[in-house]
């Protein structure tokens, strides 16, 4: 036989699982140093600035 659900029960379970997902997201988003921050942002910057410097010029 198939095992009985409590609708209810199950999407509130759900629910306290996309909270908890988005909760830490924010945690690694927002709970980082400043020095962290900064490394991240320079490496993005970097990035693009290596993107952009191999991008070729098209004659249109």
């Amino acid at each position: 036989m198939a095992e009985i659900v409590n609708l209810r029960m199950a999407r509130k379970a759900k629910a306290r699982a996309a909270d908890k997902a988005q909760a830490d997201a924010n945690r690694a988003q927002h709970g980082r140093t400043k020095t962290e921050r900064k490394a991240t942002e320079a490496e993005a910057a970097r990035l693009t600035r290596t993107v952009e410097g191999a991008r070729r010029e098209t004659d249109d």
